[in-house]
């Protein structure tokens, strides 16, 4: 079976070689000896969000801190 490297560095894999890994979205992607080798992942949605958070210098206080304020009612005017 052969797959096609598109101009914008994109593989469409033939359905019977992902007929196994039905629901998967994710593959780990590696080069090893040559070859291209993928791995299907089952990607830990918290993990994805912690690591999200991390990447943008936030912790749990500050997770916490925007809840809480989320969460106030608001004030009537007048």
């Amino acid at each position: 079976m052969l797959a096609k490297l598109t101009a914008k560095n994109q593989l469409t894999l033939p359905k019977a070689v992902l007929a196994p890994y039905q629901g998967t979205e994710y593959f780990e992607v590696a080069d090893e000896n040559g070859r291209i080798v993928l791995t299907p992942v089952r990607l830990n949605r918290a993990a994805a969000v912690r690591s999200k958070l991390a990447g943008l210098g936030l912790n749990e206080a500050d997770v916490a801190e925007a809840i809480g304020w989320a969460r106030r009612k608001p004030r009537k005017a007048g």
